[in-house]
């Protein structure tokens, strides 16, 4: 069994080559149960989440393939602790034997498929000629998604907002050195009418992202609020927005932005026009108009996370 840091993840990897293999994973489609989702209560802090993501070839297509799991830890208090949110590890077997092929690491691989699911989205969802993205939200996600957004679509300025200033200019900073013209900013409300893309990727149980505020044209991508406690977006921006989701299993159990607006009456689970498998098909189309508000909400799906680990695990065979 081989050991693939987070490292060799980087090296073995692209946003815009893992967004081809997203595209053609939901294309072709896996087998994927619903994840495991369980909280993990303390008697101090805020209780953690762990998450077990399985998800194996369908052997009906492809008699050899591969079968993978996620386990994951979602810990809210660790930014305090100067450690990210997210920890985890990808487990790759051999589809036939069910012999252990590969431990990934977990945390960097879910940066790199979490952000390329999203640049997917993108391809289908935001206009062709969106160059000014608004980033909500400076944890370990937030330069993936810049990046991934900018593999599909002409990013030139980008604007980070975070709750903690300080992380904010620390990320603005680092896309800066990466070539990026960006800025961290302070209010976030002024900033939500002047993005093509806003992409939130937070931990917030509060909306950020406020529909009357949102331009025509706006393509939101909405990646945190992965519990139905949680959310990032306002009734408003559901309302105006044709809403699309990674799929539609887990976002109406799971995705608190679409949970909550279900049960407000903003959203019906019919008014979802389409989940990521749809738009890959072909069976639904995308953005229609150029001045149309659309909006993405993701809480990961294991498919991704088993088409990016086996993508990872040839690279570095060989």
């Amino acid at each position: 069994m081989q050991f693939i840091t987070a490292d060799d993840v980087d090296r073995s990897l692209t946003y815009a080559g893992l967004t081809e293999t997203l595209r053609v994973a939901f294309r072709e489609g896996a087998v994927q149960p619903v994840r495991h989702h369980h909280g993990v209560e303390r008697p101090e802090g805020t209780a953690s989440t762990l998450l077990l993501m399985p998800a194996w070839t369908d052997f009906s297509k492809n008699a050899h393939g591969h079968i993978g799991v996620k386990i994951v830890t979602v810990s809210p208090d660790n930014n305090a602790r100067g450690k990210p949110a997210v920890m985890g590890v990808y487990l790759l077997m051999d589809g036939e034997t069910g012999e252990p092929q590969a431990l990934i690491d977990g945390q960097r691989l879910t940066l790199w498929r979490t952000s390329c699911a999203s640049s997917l989205a993108a391809s289908y969802l935001a206009r062709e000629d969106s160059s000014k993205l608004l980033m909500v939200g400076a944890g370990a996600l937030s330069t993936h998604l810049v990046h991934a957004h900018a593999a599909v679509r002409p990013i030139r300025q980008v604007r980070v907002w975070n709750r903690t200033r300080a992380n904010a200019q620390k990320t603005a900073d680092a896309l800066k050195a990466e070539g990026f013209e960006v800025e961290a900013i302070d209010d976030l409300d002024a900033s939500l009418g002047w993005a093509d893309i806003i992409s939130c990727a937070t931990l917030s149980t509060v909306p950020l992202v406020k529909g009357e505020l949102l331009s025509p044209g706006t393509h939101v991508d909405l990646v945190g609020a992965f519990s139905p406690t949680m959310r990032e977006s306002d009734d408003a921006a559901i309302r105006r927005a044709r809403v699309f989701v990674d799929t539609r299993a887990g976002a109406t159990k799971e995705a608190g932005d679409i949970v909550q607006a279900l049960t407000s009456g903003a959203l019906t689970e019919d008014a979802i026009i389409a989940d990521l498998f749809d738009l890959a098909r072909g069976l639904k189309d995308g953005r229609e108009s150029d001045d149309e508000i659309t909006l993405f909400k993701s809480v990961g799906a294991a498919l991704e996370d088993l088409a990016a680990g086996i993508a990872v695990y040839r690279a570095v065979s060989g």
